[in-house]
């Protein structure tokens, strides 16, 4: 049997708390599912506008809109400094639509990733002088960190609005205004705003300012569809909040009430608008808008998103297409490279070499599989590309459950020891990989230059020539971690019924409610009885499987199933599953995505 931890805590309606009985009495299951996600009561599931948190409970949000406010009266120039991922992309597309329909001369600015990096940087600043001159300068998704640049800007007489919501340690810098509920001293009692949501906060405030005084404003709720995308894309933690803006945005995109880019970029992955999840914001929009921004300039998602024109918007999400296809390409090579490398170091050969220093790894080498002795995996080559070693990295934690490091130059023409590198780290639950890194940095002040970033995923810039001091001191941070930290808890939700085994319930669940990272999606597991199987392509494994009391086959999928460990005898198998629903010619059937199999019986 397979080793799960229970998500749900009651099997019967009895045991539910109160409010949610009356539920269960049409769906246990659904019940259940939400009692497992700490809900007990029906209200903290409403999806109305009504019910998100007080714009006023931001600290640093009424300076924020006063300045604006005033600045569009005067007719200042105001200039968006967004960054390179979607997150970015949206705060920065939302920004741009508001304050243009306020009245505001209003411009965008987004770091190229290749030639500023990350942030409000003097370099960034003064480009931002040099092409706009502005009076203004209001970042989205940035800024918390800038001391520098903060200062730039007000040495040339610019005010600086700061809109973020990355965590900090330090003290803010000292903009004229600075809206972040992650900052030291907000109260905003949500921390799970990410950067589009704090724009729409404050511009949903300047709004409802503007009304009063009966200045020309807009309606900010309908650019929820931008926020939904952003705040997915950016695994933004679902808490009642954040689920109530992906709702609305959602619905509004099912609708065909949104900007023509989101539209045309469905269209260019096959997908039909009206049968759009909420997963589908990071699976299939978030990363053909992020290829902009890891390929080439995310201007070109920037604009995808603002334009009126169709046409326009066809020929910007055709190109991001591209981009993404190259993207992919790129993270294939890159992702069979690192697999190569750590499983060299896992036979126990070291590929650290001091004559070309290609490839340079953490760890020492051991004849062991890769997670029974190392507590993180730390890559890096010269000629791998800046762009993707974000989702590399991604891959890694995912495949061998450790916190994960993918560094690349800089700049690939300059390699030498003082020439700077630069890292993206994912992390596994139980391992703040910000803070870590912050450890190293407190530990070494002299290891990192800059640094930043989530709970799950954080960046960092160093000097090649301190790469495996790096190592040693991460390593030495990790080796404090407790041994439970780094074993990997598969959860599930209990069993089904034999009448949730139908398209109805799959349907009724996909829509029940946003889930996500923070409010997780339903999986399930069962013993099943093999009725018949057959491998596909050499890597996924297709199964017909019986369930006690369902009175026909239910069709099962495995994606990239090692098939060398398939048991052909099997006859009953214990199955950790998602329902979903196949799409074939026309045709829709129940299906199961299994996650994780273990064989129970054999013939």
């Amino acid at each position: 049997m397979l080793n799960l931890t229970p998500r749900y805590i009651h099997t019967r309606i009895d045991e539910l708390p109160v409010a949610l009985q009356p539920l269960a009495a049409q769906s246990l299951t659904l019940a259940r599912l939400y009692a497992g996600r700490g809900i007990t009561e029906l209200t903290e599931l409403d999806t109305g506008l009504s019910g998100l948190l007080p714009a006023e409970m931001l600290h640093g949000v009424t300076e924020a809109v006063r300045l604006l406010d005033e600045a569009i009266d005067a007719q200042q120039r105001i200039l968006i400094v967004g960054d390179f991922d979607c997150d970015g992309a949206t705060s920065t597309a939302l920004m741009m639509r508001a304050l243009t329909k306020m009245g505001a001369v209003v411009d965008f600015l987004v770091p190229d990733r290749f030639k500023y990096g990350y942030g409000l940087t003097p370099e960034i600043v003064e480009l931002g002088i040099e092409t706009y001159q502005p009076d203004m300068i209001v970042t989205v998704d940035n800024g918390i960190s800038s001391h520098e640049g903060v200062a730039r800007a007000q040495a040339d007489g610019i005010t600086v609005i700061i809109t973020d919501h990355h965590l900090t340690t330090k003290e803010t810098p000292p903009a004229e205004a600075v809206v972040n509920p992650n900052q030291l001293d907000c109260s905003f009692t949500s921390k799970a705003l990410v950067g589009v949501g704090v724009a729409f906060y404050v511009l949903g405030r300047l709004a409802k300012l503007r009304r009063t005084a009966g200045k020309s404003t807009v309606q900010v709720s309908q650019y929820l569809d931008l926020v939904a995308l952003g705040t997915i894309a950016d695994v933004g933690v679902l808490d009642k909040n954040n689920r109530i803006l992906v709702h609305h945005g959602l619905a509004a995109i099912r609708q065909g009430r949104c900007c023509l880019g989101i539209l045309a970029l469905l269209e260019q992955a096959g997908r039909d608008p009206k049968q759009l999840h909420a997963q589908d914001f990071g699976f299939v929009l978030g990363p053909r808008i992020n290829a902009a921004g890891r390929m080439d300039n995310m201007r070109i998602g920037i604009e995808c998103l603002l334009t009126e024109d169709w046409g326009t918007a066809q020929r910007l999400a055709q190109e991001l297409e591209q981009l993404n296809r190259t993207r992919r390409q790129v993270e294939g090579e890159m992702r069979t490279q690192a697999d190569s490398i750590v499983q060299t170091l896992a036979d126990g050969v070291d590929t650290d070499t001091d004559e070309s220093r290609d490839v340079i790894v953490q760890s020492k080498p051991e004849k062991k599989a890769v997670n029974d002795h190392k507590r993180s995996i730390v890559l890096y080559q010269d000629d791998w590309h800046q762009g993707v070693i974000g989702i590399v990295a991604g891959r890694l934690k995912e495949s061998h459950y450790l916190p994960s490091i993918v560094f690349a130059p800089a700049d690939t023409q300059r390699t030498g020891d003082d020439d700077a590198i630069k890292g993206s780290a994912r992390s596994i639950a139980g391992v703040h990989i910000r803070d870590a890194i912050e450890q190293v940095a407190e530990r070494y002040p002299d290891l990192i230059s800059h640094f930043g970033g989530h709970a799950m995923a954080a960046g960092l810039t160093l000097k090649r020539g301190n790469f495996e001091a790096f190592v040693a001191a991460f390593d030495e941070v990790m080796s404090q971690m407790n041994d439970d930290v780094f074993a990997e808890q598969k959860f599930t939700d209990g069993p089904l019924q034999a009448s949730d085994f139908s398209l109805w319930f799959a349907e009724q669940l996909a829509d029940a409610n946003i889930w996500g990272h923070g409010f997780a999606p339903p999986i399930f597991d069962g013993v099943f009885e093999v009725l018949s199987f057959k491998v596909l392509k050499d890597k996924h494994l297709k199964l017909s499987l019986r369930y006690p009391d369902v009175q026909y086959p239910i069709e099962a999928i495995y994606f990239n199933f090692d098939s060398s460990v398939w048991d052909y005898r099997a006859k009953q198998v214990h199955v950790l599953f998602q329902l979903d629903i196949n799409e074939w010619n026309g045709k829709q059937s129940l299906q199961l995505m299994v996650k994780d199999l273990a064989v129970v019986e054999k013939t």
